[in-house]
């Protein structure tokens, strides 16, 4: 399983601008998951203040990296650790993919065409099949 060359192309076009209001749009994530579904909420207990941050340094090195994933292998297998530590499932990831859709598309305005918004989708929910893999055989070594 590979992106499509378009989405790959897209999201490098659009990595600088979302990079350039990746705090803005995950800031807008975590308002719409915990409104959308407040169920959420528990899973983020315990995370820093600076989580919106965090997630959006992994949003922009996704972004940049896109073309070379490879060189994301530690920090998704960080990622993978830490949703398991805090029960993350794979039913979460579509909560969490249609609000960060959602906040691009709020915090980018006009420049969220169909086609980025889309692209990003492809290119958010490649990476969580990814985790989601991980995340699978990770639970299955604590059992």
């Amino acid at each position: 399983m590979s992106l499509s060359e378009s989405t790959i192309e897209i999201v490098k076009a659009t990595a600088p601008a979302v990079a350039a209001n990746a705090e803005k749009i995950t800031s807008r994530m975590y308002e719409i998951l915990f409104t959308d579904y407040p169920e959420t909420k528990a899973l983020f207990v315990n995370a820093a203040p600076d989580q919106h941050k965090k997630l959006a340094a992994a949003v922009g090195a996704y972004a940049a990296n896109i073309d070379n994933l490879e060189v994301l292998a530690k920090a998704v297998e960080k990622m993978a650790t830490t949703h398991v530590a805090v029960n993350v499932k794979p039913e979460h990831y579509p909560m969490v993919g249609l609000s960060i859709l959602g906040a691009i598309k709020d915090v980018l305005g006009e420049a969220a065409t169909e086609d980025v918004l889309n692209a990003w989708k492809e290119a958010y929910f490649f990476l969580a099949d990814v985790l989601i893999a991980r995340e699978k055989e990770l639970y299955a070594e604590k059992a």
